[in-house]
């Protein structure tokens, strides 16, 4: 029996005598092998392979072996056992090859002429040991061993262990090892794949071998009477058979070896048969050949024929190095593997779950794992990488995130330090300025008591005068009011605030509230204003109190020099939509190793001074996107410029 060439390539072993691991069954299969065998077989090899090496080279001194199969050499499964027998047998073996070429020649006239030729051909050379492809070879070789060469042992190869109960025993010197083809164990298996089917179809041919299978299938058939509807297509000629495939439906199973001939009397390879009967059938389609693995059928536990060659071949060179017949411990059958076409398994929708651990999966498109293994770790490593690089990075933005909020609420609270510092050092300027008004008050209170008290004068002459005294109230109240409001402005701890305010307003608000103290030094500030409004977007105090440190410095270098450099010009222009306020001082300027140092934290030229001051002012100007730097005036002093944007301005 045979089926069409599988197209999953076989993995074939090292050509090596310790070949015999590449058949050992694999685990959970039927077939299992046993240690002992393992080392037999490779102890064979070896004596095999030893005798070989020590024997003297000459000619016709070669081993040689007679491969007779019972079939055409193109059938697939003689193609495959053929490469399977070949890699495993010595090298040193002269191997000869024919064919019986069943079923298109048979009958006892063809085995006499086959006969006599074979024994014409080899009688300058007999064979050695003559292996069996098949129980057609079998046969033959049993019935015409006597004419044949009797001397020589026989190896057979995939023979039906039902076929090998109905001969006689065995000669001791003919061996091998059985093929079982498990039925019922692949009809099961397609049962349960498909557990909507009510009918099976069993399909088998008119040979005597293919009525073999008929018979096989017969006495299966019973167990799966009671689940499903079995019906047998034996023997009918081919045309009839594939109508009724193509009229199951999708709820039938199929299962058939193939055929050698029809009802018709029409040869085939059974390939080609289940070729026609697969194209046509409406059902899913089970077989029990691994050759037939890829024309469309589902699948089927199965036997490997290369496996079979290799088998052959082992036992051939222990045979060929002396073992005995009955000290090979052969297994009682080949091992049969389950065998699944992944198409297939897709295209009738069967649930993956059912499908046996053990399978092995043909056909099946490599997942992008399987396919780009190297490439998908290297990716998946790169992304590790990189995520593990972005959480760092994530981590640190929040870290300096952070890190920006506490140096910005460190900043404030030193900005805030700072105007309570101002204010410390305006506290005698600021009590004056208040002091005024509120004496203003008492002496016109004072006033307007005598005027109630004094003697009689007319009531116009005493109402005007009140008038008087209470204007004077009103003004210096609003005076010390506005003291107040100026001072409260300064040392309110408030936070940020973004809003639109005139610069001239709050430079002249801070020019004010230092007037006082300036005044109480003798010193004269000099305010020269744009005639337009300044107009910006900023924080109104922080930029008042910008002012405020470059007045305060100011006075503090020219507050011991002559009344004529007691003076402080404060100036506001617009340049090109941006605002340059200047504060300048005619004290003794700015030595040229210092303007680069004056506005770092803690430097300060004063004797008493912590050197906060200009940095302060500087990270405030910073804050509001403008600049701050000191110059040198030509003749004498420091000339302070503060540039910030005005509304619209570019970079605002």
């Amino acid at each position: 029996m045979e089926t069409m060439p599988c197209i999953a390539i076989e993995k074939k072993p090292p050509l090596s005598r310790n070949h015999v691991q590449a058949v050992k069954p694999r685990p959970l299969r039927r077939a299992p092998s046993s240690a002992a065998r393992v080392r037999r077989l490779r102890w064979s090899g070896l004596c095999s392979l030893f005798l070989v090496l020590i024997a003297p080279v000459t000619a016709g001194e070669h081993p040689h072996v007679l491969v007779l199969y019972g079939y055409d050499r193109l059938l697939p499964a003689i193609v495959r056992m053929n490469a399977g027998l070949r890699e495993t047998i010595s090298p040193e073996v002269q191997i000869s090859t024919e064919f019986l070429d069943y079923p298109r020649f048979s009958g006892e006239s063809y085995a006499r002429t086959v006969t006599r030729f074979l024994v014409a051909k080899y009688a300058a050379q007999p064979p050695d040991l003559i292996i069996a492809g098949g129980e057609n070879a079998l046969t033959f070789l049993l019935a015409k061993r006597a004419e044949l060469f009797p001397r020589a042992g026989v190896v057979h190869m995939a023979t039906r262990k039902y076929s090998l109960d109905l001969l006689p025993a065995l000669p001791a010197d003919v061996v091998g090892i059985p093929v079982e083809y498990d039925f019922s164990r692949t009809i099961e298996l397609a049962l349960r794949l498909h557990p909507r089917a009510d009918r099976l179809v069993l399909v088998t041919g008119a040979t005597p071998y293919d009525r073999s299978w008929e018979t096989r299938l017969r006495e299966e058939a019973p167990r799966f009477a009671g689940r499903v509807k079995v019906e047998f297509l034996a023997g009918l000629p081919t045309a009839t058979v594939l109508k009724r495939l193509g009229e199951l439906g999708t709820d039938a199973i199929i299962f058939s070896p193939g055929y050698f001939q029809d009802g018709t009397g029409k040869t085939f390879i059974p390939l080609k048969a289940a070729i026609g009967m697969v194209e046509a059938a409406t059902a899913p389609f089970y077989a029990p050949s691994d050759t037939a693995i890829g024309i469309g059928i589902v699948g089927g536990y199965t036997p490997s024929f290369v496996a079979m060659g290799r088998e052959a071949g082992l036992e051939a060179n222990a045979l060929l190095a002396g073992v005995a017949p009955q000290d090979l411990k052969l297994p009682k059958v080949m091992p049969t593997t389950l065998k699944l076409d992944w198409r297939q398994i897709l295209r009738w929708g069967i649930a993956q779950h059912a499908i046996p651990d053990d399978a092995e999966i043909y056909f099946r498109a490599p997942t992008f794992l399987d396919a780009h293994r190297k490439e998908a770790i290297s990716a998946a490593v790169v992304f590790l990488l990189q995520s593990g690089l972005i959480g760092w990075l994530l981590i640190e933005r929040r870290r300096r995130q952070q890190a920006e909020q506490a140096e910005q609420q460190q900043r404030f609270e030193l900005v805030h330090a700072s105007r309570l510092a101002v204010a410390g050092e305006l506290t005698a300027s600021i009590a004056h300025e208040i002091n005024q008004p509120l004496g203003a008050i008492l002496n016109n209170a004072d006033a307007a008591e005598l005027i109630l008290d004094s003697g009689p004068a007319s009531d116009h002459t005493r109402r005007e005068a009140l008038r008087a005294i209470l204007a004077d109230i009103r003004h210096d109240d609003l005076r010390a009011s506005e003291v107040i409001r100026r001072l409260r402005g300064l040392l309110a701890k408030h936070q940020v605030e973004r809003q639109v305010f005139d610069l001239r307003e709050a430079t002249t608000d801070a020019v004010h509230l230092l007037r006082i103290e300036a005044r109480r030094r003798r010193i004269e500030f000099i305010l020269r204003v744009t005639p337009t409004p300044a107009t910006m977007v900023g924080d109104r105090i922080q930029i008042q109190q910008v002012v405020i440190i470059l007045l305060i410095n100011a006075m503090d270098a020219i507050g011991d020099l002559p009344d004529d450099r007691r003076q402080v010009v404060i100036s506001i222009e617009e340049r090109l939509k941006r605002f340059l306020l200047s504060v300048r001082d005619r004290g003794c300027g700015i030595a040229s190793e210092h303007p680069r140092q004056m506005f770092d934290s803690f430097f300060s030229t004063k004797h008493a001074g912590m050197g906060l001051g200009l940095s302060i002012a500087q990270t405030l100007v910073n804050a509001h996107k403008g600049r701050i730097w000191a110059e040198p005036t030509p003749d004498e002093g420091a000339l302070f410029h503060v540039e910030l944007p005005a509304i619209g301005a570019p970079g605002k």
